[in-house]
């Protein structure tokens, strides 16, 4: 037999299980337990003390017969005392045998009326005890109803498939997993410390922010209508509204005071948290299985609940206490009928009815249930009151079971929704790691990380951070700010303190600007980089910067996308002089035109996309710098040759072949660079002696085998480039330029240096790398201002002696094999050994760059 603990464990659930039970759950499960517990002593009462009691039914002879059937008249006085002993004699073995509890049979006695002696009275059934025994035990299977037998292993049944029933989807392994996962991460998000500090920041952010905002939006109007210098009074209000700019609605200034105190623990527990629960949403919102779940046991004990009712109620009047018993056992004990009594019977009744009652109440709570369930759509929830309540407007409402988990949450305490809530909202996420990462990025740590750039220019770089670090805008002579890869990146007010600040970086990061910072960048911004995957990554705000001087863009702005670019807004930014565009752009966008009266450079790097159309540039009447690198052009566009004002053209790293359209750049007469260089061009027409104004040409990277005599027809050209061909001649007319500083005919096959050469007296860099040449005219002393010279990977077996007559040449600007240094005169090596001053040194770099 089981104990009552046994079975009350089919109850059991987790004490953390206990914020999923609602009230009729609770009362449902301690039903269970009362039922229970009365099915269990039902049960213990009949094995103990459950049975019948018999005595077999005489029936009465024919009239005169003098006795009864089955039984026999008293003898006369003389055979009194015979039967007397024959009846001790058999009853005294029998008494000794008797169980404690069974009935005897009392014999009453009289006065004999003829000896004075004591006479049975009452009836003789000539039954033994063992007959007894065996009728009392076939009368109690046939005569009590089958109910009054086994109702109570019926009622611990049906109450063990209740409990069962109750708490079944907290054992189902597709739902107890899901079921204890969010209980855990609730009750660690209603124990988080983060959790009460959201939710009490709340109350004394809203009067503080309101006001802020109303004067931020003030300001910016004030300064948006002050600062416009051409157009209406309202044309810059009115940009705002059209650009669909929006601005930070997060707090101007500075945190609350109990926000920015947190543990560094408490803190990484927040954010493990955060990460938790999103996925825990993920993973739950996609299906109803504990909904449905849920459900199906509610409706299982409904059904239950009227299938006992129905059958109980039916049954409940069989119970009595008397029965007339035929067992056909008359062959061995000569009666046919017996009058039984059911000792339980009373007992059993009243049971019952309480049974009755107890699954009565059962049946309505289950009803109950049933009506909670379909009344309203559980598969849905709404935290719009926690939205009212709190600043985290941005908490999401949820779905499918984790709607589910969280109505039934409500019904146990509504605070633990509530805080929950806080979880999953960004706000407060964001505002959790901005005051992790002020913990983790003090001052003193931003200030490492500060460098000095090769412009000699204070730079920061911020890389994969969770935000901007409050200490950042402490940095008061910072001059270059870059961020890159932090999603949520905010300009706060307190960038204005950032006088210094002229250069901002964005890579893949769409930064939001509160008001106040928005006026600042407006006002001090001079160039601004934006690195993006997708154009709408680009900040709204970054049209509107009307003191910006250069704009850097690179991403993806094909013909699909570049309508949505924002570049009709272009034309706000008055001062704009640099554009640079590093993408994938079939078109010149025809919205560029609006920077037409001011723009000076344009640069468009293609990613290897053909870049068909460029008549737009006709219109870029001022334009003085243009570069199309990568743009797969096999000619050079007809449209370059209607910007009069162009002074520098680069056509880097596309497939031009033949450059016949060359003798048109005699029209502009203001271009002094020409940049053809990492192209296929096999020539240089003769034509090309009509561009007199070149003053740097670039030709290396291509496949040139010679150069024209009409090319050194150009006396202007300062820097001459035609390294990495296959050229095998220097032209002798080479000399015509006198004002030659830079001449580079590096990886090329020439075999002679012509002496025409080192007329060119103003040359400083002389690169003659990777060639086959034997030998080097000693002439090269005539090159005083000589400064950088290549001479490396030629056949060269010495160097000529007049090197020392270069006296500005050292050896850090000599690129030559080392042997053929040493084998230079002591005095030679010497004075080419000596420091050369500060001015040299740069010059030296400078040239050997190649501008």
């Amino acid at each position: 037999m089981f104990t009552l603990t046994e079975v009350a464990s089919l109850n059991d659930i987790q004490p953390t299980y206990r914020i999923l039970k609602p009230w009729w759950d609770v009362f449902m499960d301690y039903l269970g337990i009362v039922m229970l517990m009365l099915a269990i002593f039902s049960g213990t009462m009949q094995l103990t003390k459950d049975q019948v009691v018999c005595l077999p039914i005489l029936e009465q002879t024919p009239e005169g017969s003098g006795g009864f059937l089955g039984s026999q008249p008293l003898d006369p006085a003389d055979n009194f005392w015979r039967k007397e002993n024959a009846i001790g004699e058999q009853a005294a073995p029998l008494m000794a045998k008797r169980p404690p509890n069974s009935i005897t049979p009392t014999i009453h006695f009289t006065q004999s009326p003829t000896f004075g002696q004591p006479l049975p009275t009452g009836v003789r059934t000539k039954l033994d005890f063992q007959q007894y025994v065996f009728v009392n035990q076939m009368c109690y299977h046939v005569a009590l109803p089958w109910y009054s037998k086994y109702f109570p292993y019926l009622a611990l049944i049906h109450t063990i498939v209740l409990m069962v029933s109750s708490n079944f989807w907290f054992k189902y392994p597709k739902t107890s997993s899901k079921v204890e996962h969010f209980v855990s991460i609730l009750g660690k998000c209603f124990e988080s410390p983060w959790t009460t500090k959201a939710l009490s920041e709340t109350a004394c952010e809203d009067s503080e922010e309101n006001k802020q905002r109303l004067a931020g939006a003030s300001s910016l109007l004030k300064h948006l209508s002050t600062c416009s210098e051409e157009g209406s009074p309202n044309q810059s209000a009115q940009m705002l509204t059209k650009s669909g700019v929006t601005f930070s609605a997060e707090k101007l200034v500075s945190e609350i005071p109990s926000m920015t105190i947190l543990d560094k623990k408490d803190g990484e527990q927040a954010k493990a948290l955060f990460e938790k629960v999103r996925k825990f949403r993920a993973h739950v919102e996609d299906s109803d299985l504990i909904y449905r779940l849920y459900a199906i046991q509610t409706v299982i004990k409904t059904v239950k609940f009227i299938l006992i009712l129905c059958y109980t109620m039916t049954f409940v009047a069989s119970i009595n206490f008397n029965h007339v018993c035929e067992p056909e056992i008359k062959h061995l004990t000569g009666y046919v009928k017996f009058h039984c009594t059911h000792n339980m019977a009373f007992m059993l009744k009243k049971l019952l009815v309480c049974y009755i009652v107890l699954i009565c109440v059962y049946g309505v709570i289950c009803i109950y249930t049933l009506f909670w369930l379909f009344r309203r759509p559980l598969k849905e929830y709404s935290f719009e009151k926690v939205r009212e309540e709190s600043s985290f407007s941005d908490i999401p409402d949820v779905k499918n079971d984790f709607a589910f988990l969280l109505h039934m949450v409500d019904q146990y305490d509504q605070l633990y929704s509530k805080r929950f809530g806080v979880f999953l909202s960004e706000v407060s996420e964001n505002k959790l790691r901005e005051i992790s990462l002020n913990h983790e990025w003090t001052f003193e740590k931003l200030r490492q990380h500060v460098t000095r750039n090769t412009q000699d220019k204070l730079e920061l770089h911020l890389f994969m951070l969770s935000g901007v670090p409050d200490a950042v805008f402490d940095l008061t002579d910072l001059e270059i700010l870059k961020l890159e890869l932090i999603p949520e990146a905010k300009m706060t007010a307190k960038i204005s303190q950032m006088i210094n600040l002229q250069e901002l970086h964005l890579y893949h990061c769409p930064a939001k600007v509160e008001q106040n910072a928005f006026i600042f960048l407006c006002d001090n911004l001079r160039c601004l980089h934006v690195k993006f995957t997708d154009v709408a990554e680009i900040p709204s705000w970054v049209y509107l910067l009307k003191n910006l001087r250069e704009l850097y863009l690179v991403g993806n702005l094909n013909s699909e996308n570049n309508k949505l670019i924002g570049l009709e807004s272009l034309r706000d930014l008055r001062h704009l002089k640099i554009l640079h565009l590093k993408s994938n752009l079939t078109k010149v966008p025809t919205n560029i035109t609006d920077l037409s009266p001011h723009l000076l450079r344009l640069v468009i790097h293609n990613d290897g996309t053909k870049l068909v159309v460029l008549n737009t540039l006709k219109k870029m009447i001022n334009l003085a710098e243009l570069e199309l690198h990568n743009c797969e052009l096999e000619r050079i566009p007809h449209a370059i040759f209607s910007l009069n004002n162009l002074q520098e053209l680069d056509l880097k790293s596309n497939n031009i072949r033949t450059i016949e359209e060359v003798i048109s750049f005699q029209h502009l007469k203001r271009l002094v660079c020409l940049k053809l260089w990492y192209n296929k061009i096999i020539s240089i027409p003769l034509s090309i002696s009509h561009v007199k104004n070149l003053e740097l040409l670039h030709f290396s990277h291509n496949k040139l085998e010679s150069l024209p005599s009409s090319l050194f027809a150009l006396l202007k050209l300062r820097y001459l480039d035609v390294s990495h061909n296959s050229i095998t001649v220097i032209p002798p007319e080479v000399g015509f330029l006198q004002n030659l500083q830079h001449f580079s005919i590096a990886g090329n096959k020439v075999e002679v240096v012509p002496k025409q050469l080192f007329k060119c007296a103003m040359l400083r860099t002389l690169c003659l790398s990777h060639n086959c040449i034997t030998s080097i005219p000693e002439k090269i002393g005539h090159l005083s201002q000589l400064t950088h010279l290549e001479l490396k990977g030629n056949c060269l077996d010495r160097l000529p002696v007049q090197l020392g007559l270069c006296n500005l040449l050292r050896r850090s600007c000599l690129v030559v094999e080392d042997h053929l240094f040493e084998s230079l005169p002591i005095e030679v090596k010497e004075n080419i050994n000596q420091e050369a001053s500060v001015s040299f040194a740069n010059g030296c770099k400078c040239l050997s760059e190649g501008r």
